[in-house]
């Protein structure tokens, strides 16, 4: 519900800053992702996993560390729908792209498609819903404005509770995790770096470059993770173990962004 989706348009309001944002998320981004994972081949529980987590830019505590690391927060606060939008169309592409044959294997297409309908597309759906009364409704309004507190508290419940759940099993399989952890850090080295290269491609000022970069930088672990889970067995474990991994170094990460992004952007 705190997604603007019916603002829609002011996301296409800075021109130059949509530009620089899909470049490095949808183009740059999945370039990098290819490359890093490449290793990561012969384990496709492994592969699939840190697929579907590098490759969706982040629409939530992404806000927040942006505002914390002297970014544009509302840049990208207006461009969320936008991205969530377009990472769930592109991912079945890159699946596809970067699995090649492997893909009908891989992943199953009816528990993956229910959980992408019942997690996803349905609490998408009622939350726009929800946009739309409360532009007719007081009553509806006020009950979303009782509400404005929530995101904060219920995102820490959230990464509470998934990192709780899979902290045991991301425990028990560290060696067979350890691959993955070269090809975290790597892209929590050089997805900033895309980001400020875009932000300088489109000259953008300091604040928004640093947006773009923490946008290219955190990923959207909390929504790919059921789709992780809808996965055939045996692989849906260790997939949702690589993305929970993946969120354990990111949450490192953006506390190491808070004064790298600054710096690195300094002088875009």
């Amino acid at each position: 519900m705190q997604i603007p989706f019916l603002e829609l348009q002011q996301a296409f309001a800075n021109r130059r800053f949509v530009g620089a944002l899909l470049l490095a998320n949808f183009v740059l981004v999945p370039l990098l992702v290819w490359l890093l994972t490449l290793p990561l081949s012969t384990n496709k529980a492994l592969l699939v996993g840190a697929l579907l987590v590098l490759l969706t830019p982040c629409i939530d505590y992404v806000v927040v560390f942006t505002h914390l690391g002297k970014g544009d927060s509302r840049l990208v606060l207006a461009a969320t729908p936008l991205l969530l939008l377009l990472q769930l169309l592109m991912l079945p592409v890159y699946l596809k792209l970067m699995l090649g044959t492997q893909v009908d294997t891989v992943i199953a297409i009816r528990p993956f498609a229910e959980a992408f309908l019942l997690l996803i597309v349905a609490p998408l759906g009622l939350a726009v819903a929800t946009e739309l009364s409360a532009r007719r409704s007081a009553a509806v309004r006020i009950w979303s404005a009782g509400w404005a507190w929530l995101p904060v508290p219920a995102m820490a419940v959230v990464l509470v509770t998934v990192i709780g759940s899979q902290i045991a099993a991301v425990a028990q399989q560290l060696e067979v995790l350890a691959p993955l952890l070269p090809v975290y850090a790597a892209f929590m080295l050089l997805a900033p770096a895309l980001g400020a290269f875009s932000a300088r491609l489109f000259r953008l000022a300091a604040p928004a470059a640093r947006a773009v970069a923490f946008s290219t930088s955190t990923r959207n672990s909390l929504v790919v993770l059921p789709l992780a889970l809808a996965l055939p067995e045996p692989i849906s474990g260790l997939a949702a173990a690589a993305v929970i991994t993946q969120t354990l170094v990111e949450l490192v990460g953006e506390l190491i962004y808070l004064r790298a992004i600054p710096a690195l952007v300094r002088g875009i």
